[in-house]
């Protein structure tokens, strides 16, 4: 059996703009949901942020994406650390 996924961009708004400050995901399977964070080292941990959002206790919006978009945004935030590395 195939797991399903749900993806969601952890987004927070700025001055003047929205901005996808992270990355949470679902997956489903027989064993029940499972949600966790892209951390800082691109690796996924088990975290509350989807079910925090469910209730309205987070402070950022959660916006379900694709699994390409997903990916692009795990992309973009390689990039991101790279560029950081080296400054």
């Amino acid at each position: 059996m195939t797991s399903q996924v749900q993806y969601y961009a952890i987004v927070t708004t700025g001055l003047r703009r929205r901005t996808a400050s992270g990355l949470a995901r679902r997956t489903y399977s027989a064993n029940g949901p499972l949600d966790e964070t892209l951390r800082q080292d691109l690796s996924w941990a088990p975290d509350s942020a989807i079910v925090e959002w469910e209730y309205g206790d987070l402070g950022a919006e959660l916006v379900e994406i694709s699994e390409q978009e997903a990916e692009n945004l795990t992309q973009a935030f390689r990039s991101r650390l790279t560029r950081r590395g080296r400054g």
